[in-house]
């Protein structure tokens, strides 16, 4: 079975709660649950991890490439500003592997500091503006 990373980056963990009429309603446990029935259905593995921690998120970024595991990632805010994932996250699509930013809201129809990714310009794709199904959408693009 295909392994795949799904890595979440600040505050996602406050789903349900955070700003739901941005991010919808759905618990970070409903996220989970949904990827990895989906995930299953597809015939892959699926690991989903959240963190606050940039450094955590650079080294899980690592890991896929060390194990050769296609991503999806949200990285969340650090979308608008860490070059540092940039950098960790360009080393997934360069090893041949998918990188597939996701994204709950459409950044492009929220504050300006949102509609700019450093993350996109070397993601394989981006999916975003579908709430939960932008997961699932990314892992049906990863399974095909």
């Amino acid at each position: 079975m295909q392994k795949v990373l799904v890595l979440n980056g600040p505050n996602l963990s406050r789903l349900g709660s955070r700003e739901p009429d941005i991010y919808g309603s759905t618990n970070y446990e409903g996220l989970v649950s949904a990827v990895t029935d989906l995930g299953a259905d597809l015939g892959l593995s699926v690991d989903v991890r959240q963190t606050d921690s940039e450094a955590e998120l650079i080294g899980w970024l690592h890991e896929a490439v060390d194990n050769e595991l296609d991503v999806v990632l949200n990285p969340a805010a650090f979308t608008h500003y860490s070059y540092a994932v940039r950098d960790a996250a360009v080393q997934v699509t360069k090893s041949g592997k998918k990188l597939i930013e996701v994204h709950l809201s459409n950044p492009h129809t929220r504050e300006e500091f949102r509609h700019t990714s450093v993350i996109s310009g070397v993601a394989t794709g981006v999916i975003a503006g579908f709430g939960v199904t932008s997961y699932l959408l990314a892992l049906s693009a990863i399974a095909n």
